[in-house]
């Protein structure tokens, strides 16, 4: 049996120490829990204000609703502290330094002043697009004769090019740019933005950037690729409309004929290619009927518009998602991304070259490969 202890023995203090010596502090105890609470809230609060902006732009891009409503709300102050004081920029630097692009972020390329160009009458107003899942009747719609494409373009006098679009969009664009570079008689400029389309003006506004490009570049030959991000609810005219409605069908159809009628008002034609098929089922039929609309309205300015579908480009015999196509000499490309939607740099040369194909089809510009 273990001796009891006198009552004046404190078990807890070590031989020979006093009373109250050797004994935690209570409140020593508890301190380091609270400095841990400390630090944690601050270090939250200081990345919640550097990262504000970035966190707004996400939420922006975010389907319509209440969540992304409330998000706003919370953001937006915290974003303009951060734009005011500066300290946005500090993201933006290891933004760059690590590569990532955030959504609506700066254009690919820096567009160069150009010469005016001479104006046309823009194309007549566009009617409302097809109902849902139904594909577009030919137009019976007349337009007038649009002036052909400059086609004798010459290391001194090349041939603009401008390149715009998403994430797919910029796939196509850097291999596009380059190739056509290459020629020696075409200047070509791509502006791409990630996580953008036509749908959502309210976080990033294509028409007014178009309207930037052309003026500053003053191009010959838009090409156009974006899509992959427009089937949600749109803003129109204040009212949220659902995509899969034929109000929603009609207001796209209005957007992409406005689109195309800003570039041809300066002159410019317009190329427009299609989204490919995806690997995801769902989206795939939503690329169907946004290619529908897109070419029906391209439709309607024969000559001053194309529309090249890259389905069967980078698709299979049937226009099936294909990660891989046979390539020179038999070999497989690689030209989907893992994600089943984004084109690799080989899927992004192989459609540049249909591109390329296309202005020489359609526009009847002849350019050296």
């Amino acid at each position: 049996m273990t001796p009891a202890l006198p009552d004046d023995v404190d078990v807890r203090r070590p031989p020979g120490l006093g009373p109250g010596e050797g004994l935690p502090d209570p409140d020593h105890r508890r301190a380091p829990w609270r400095r841990v609470l400390a630090v944690g809230v601050t270090c939250f609060a200081v990345w919640l204000l550097l990262d504000a902006p970035s966190l707004q732009r996400s939420a922006e891009v975010s389907p319509l609703g209440t969540r992304r409503t409330v998000s706003l709300d919370v953001l937006g102050p915290l974003a303009a502290v951060s734009r005011g004081l500066g300290v946005d920029h500090v993201v933006s630097v290891a933004d760059g330094l690590l590569g990532r692009t955030p959504g609506g972020g700066p254009a690919l390329a820096t567009p160069r002043p150009g010469r005016t160009v001479g104006r046309v009458d823009p194309p007549p107003t566009v009617p409302p697009a097809p109902a849902h899942g139904q594909r577009p009747a030919s137009p019976s719609t007349t337009t007038t004769t649009f002036p052909p494409l400059f086609a004798d373009p010459t290391a001194a006098d090349p041939l603009r090019v401008l390149a715009v679009g998403d994430s797919i969009g910029i796939d196509l664009g850097q291999p596009l740019v380059d190739d056509l570079t290459a020629t020696g008689i075409v200047h070509a400029v791509l502006d791409g933005r990630v996580d953008t389309g036509l749908a959502r003006p309210d976080y990033f506004d294509w028409p007014a950037e178009l309207r930037i490009d052309l003026s500053n570049d003053a191009p010959q030959l838009v090409v156009v690729m974006m899509g992959a991000n427009d089937p949600q609810s749109m803003l129109v005219g204040g009212r949220a409309v659902a995509y899969g409605t034929a109000a929603w069908d009609a207001a796209y159809a209005q957007r992409v004929g406005a689109f195309i009628g800003e570039a041809t008002a300066t002159g410019a034609h317009v190329l427009w290619v299609g989204m490919p098929p995806m690997e995801n089922p769902q989206l795939t039929a939503e690329m169907v009927h946004i290619n529908a609309i897109v070419a029906a309205q391209v439709a309607m300015r024969p000559g001053a518009a194309a529309f090249l579908s890259s389905w069967n480009v980078l698709g299979g015999p049937q226009g099936t998602f294909n990660a891989y196509l046979p390539g020179p000499g038999g070999a497989e490309v690689n030209v989907r991304t893992p994600d089943g939607t984004h084109l690799t740099p080989g899927g992004g040369q192989v459609l540049a070259q249909a591109v390329i194909a296309a202005i020489h089809a359609d526009f009847h510009v002849a350019l050296p490969g």
